[in-house]
């Protein structure tokens, strides 16, 4: 059984995700593989947005752009799928190609590793990675390199405005498109709410994986107040898969139990084995 529980760490653990249905496959697996008993129930849903129209006629002008700044796995998923829309070509955005056509290239940033990979995956070359995988390291990363350039910003419709804010305070010219949007998934409120009742399946701890999924839970368990939430939810571990994640947590009067030292899924994962096995 001891040698089990090592190769097994998280063995008779219940951990809820509620990424979208759609990424929720990767975080599911590993933690499996670990032992844990997974729930899935999405608290987030992507859907396109309301009209393409502007995503549209920024990806028709890209090449009056210096910069693309891509925040999430949804923005260049939604992007590619607009461009193959569009009959863009995918090898026309190679640096080289893109040089021969424009006379200049176009610099690419993604705010973290798993962004980085969906566009590299795709052929194109990724010029920043900011060393923390966050809004503000982004602006750190480009302040002094965007001085009169053009920035197009692909992102959700709900998003914080630090980096197009601080990116026109150091003199570049933002244009900010929506290329998806995320909404609460109705048909997980009686699920969710189930399994909290359901002293079988209530999950021992949560993992949120943006602020976007701490404000759906906390409208999908319904309770108005922190006092309320906190009975609801008495004894279950909330994890955060980094600072912002966090403050969203506590501004909603949750706990921050678990927060990955590294904000990423590996990251997340690492600060949960931590949590299970202190003494290791």
């Amino acid at each position: 059984m001891r040698t089990q529980k090592k190769s097994k760490p998280l063995l008779g653990i219940r951990v809820l995700i509620g990424r979208a249905r759609h990424q929720a496959g990767a975080l599911s697996t590993q933690l499996r593989q670990l032992g844990a008993q997974v729930l899935e129930i999405p608290f987030i849903e992507v859907r396109p947005p309301r009209s393409f129209r502007p995503l549209d006629t920024a990806l028709k002008n890209l090449p009056t752009y210096d910069w693309l700044i891509l925040t999430s796995v949804n923005g260049v998923d939604a992007m590619w799928k607009r461009m193959q829309k569009l009959g863009t070509d995918n090898r026309q955005l190679r640096t080289e190609n893109w040089e021969l056509r424009t006379g200049s290239p176009l610099h690419i940033a993604a705010i973290g590793p798993a962004t980085q990979k969906a566009i590299e995956q795709r052929g194109i070359q990724v010029d920043i990675v900011p060393k923390e995988y966050v809004a503000e390291s982004v602006v750190r990363a480009l302040k002094n390199k965007v001085q009169g350039k053009r920035v197009l910003l692909v992102r959700a419709k709900v998003a914080r405005d630090v980096i197009p804010n601080e990116l026109r305070r150091a003199g570049a010219h933002v244009d900010v498109v929506e290329a998806y949007e995320t909404v609460v998934p109705q048909s997980s409120r009686t699920r969710l709410r189930a399994a909290l009742s359901n002293p079988r399946r209530r999950p021992h701890l949560v993992t949120f994986t943006s602020s976007s999924t701490v404000r759906n839970f906390v409208d999908l368990i319904g309770s108005r107040t922190a006092k309320s939430r906190a009975r609801l939810l008495g004894g279950i571990l909330m994890s955060s898969i980094g600072p912002v994640t966090s403050s969203t947590l506590r501004d909603l009067g949750l706990p921050v139990d678990i927060a990955a030292k590294e904000f990423t899924i590996p990251g997340l994962i690492a600060a949960i084995l931590a949590a299970v096995q202190p003494e290791q």
